[in-house]
């Protein structure tokens, strides 16, 4: 009887909302998960949900907002976890502002977590990905990426450029066996809502689910090698946003 092949994910804001979300998704598929995010405490929470279903789940505390040390982290935690075969960048801040009235250094925090970062988890973890000439990078951009929302400037910018790093990646890599996914949710029910940098209300309830999200990512990780879905554009049914 042939043993059962081992899969590894990285996921990256995996202690709330999506990333915690696709974590257990990945977890009840057999993968083992190293997760990163900011709070150690809510990511072992996680992992030790994630290791109920038998596979190795590992919490690693990494700011990816300090984007100088992100690849050289990302590189090493691959060292330790085993090597990644499915790469999910999905860390990233909410921001609400008109253009014009965007101070300098808030653009440059949201340009740094939602693109910047995962440039430097992608450079931390495709050499392992080239040796082995496999290997899966999803990258979770936004429905603000394709279309503009007034008063999301900054996230909007960050999103389609996001979407643009995809496209480039699948290009370069596609001969050296990666895929690259690019998944654009509308949105979804998670803390993003909560935080300071995002002043808007809507109604969360019409909104999709992190677990929905979730499925729709594990469904393109398990996608056969010969095949790749590159885009994926996931809108709730009631029709916000």
């Amino acid at each position: 009887m042939t043993s059962p092949i081992e899969r590894r994910a990285l996921i990256t804001g995996a202690s709330s909302g999506i990333g915690k979300a696709t974590a257990l998704a990945f977890a009840k598929a057999g993968f083992h998960v190293a997760l990163v995010s900011r709070s150690e405490s809510k990511l072992e929470a996680v992992a030790e949900a994630a290791r109920k279903t038998g596979v190795t789940a590992k919490a690693y505390a990494l700011d990816l907002a300090d984007i100088e040390q992100v690849r050289e982290k990302v590189a090493a935690i691959a060292d330790s976890f085993g090597s990644i075969d499915v790469l999910v960048n999905n860390a990233g801040m909410g921001y609400t502002g008109e253009i014009m009235s965007t101070p300098l250094s808030e653009w440059q925090q949201v340009i740094d977590l939602n693109l910047t970062s995962v440039f430097q988890c992608i450079q931390g973890i495709l050499p392992s990905m080239r040796d082995r000439g496999s290997g899966i990078i999803i990258n979770v951009a936004s429905i603000a990426g394709q279309q503009p929302f007034p008063g999301w400037g900054a996230y909007n910018v960050s999103k389609a450029a996001l979407i643009a790093l995809s496209k480039t990646l699948a290009a370069e890599e596609r001969a050296k066996g990666i895929r690259v996914v690019t998944i654009s949710p509308g949105a979804v029910n998670t803390p993003i809502w909560d935080t300071e940098a995002v002043q808007v209300e809507l109604n969360r309830s019409a909104m999709l689910t992190p677990e929905i999200v979730a499925q729709s990512i594990l469904h393109m990780a398990l996608v056969p090698e010969q095949a790749v879905i590159e885009e994926l554009t996931l809108m709730p049914n009631a029709g916000v946003l």
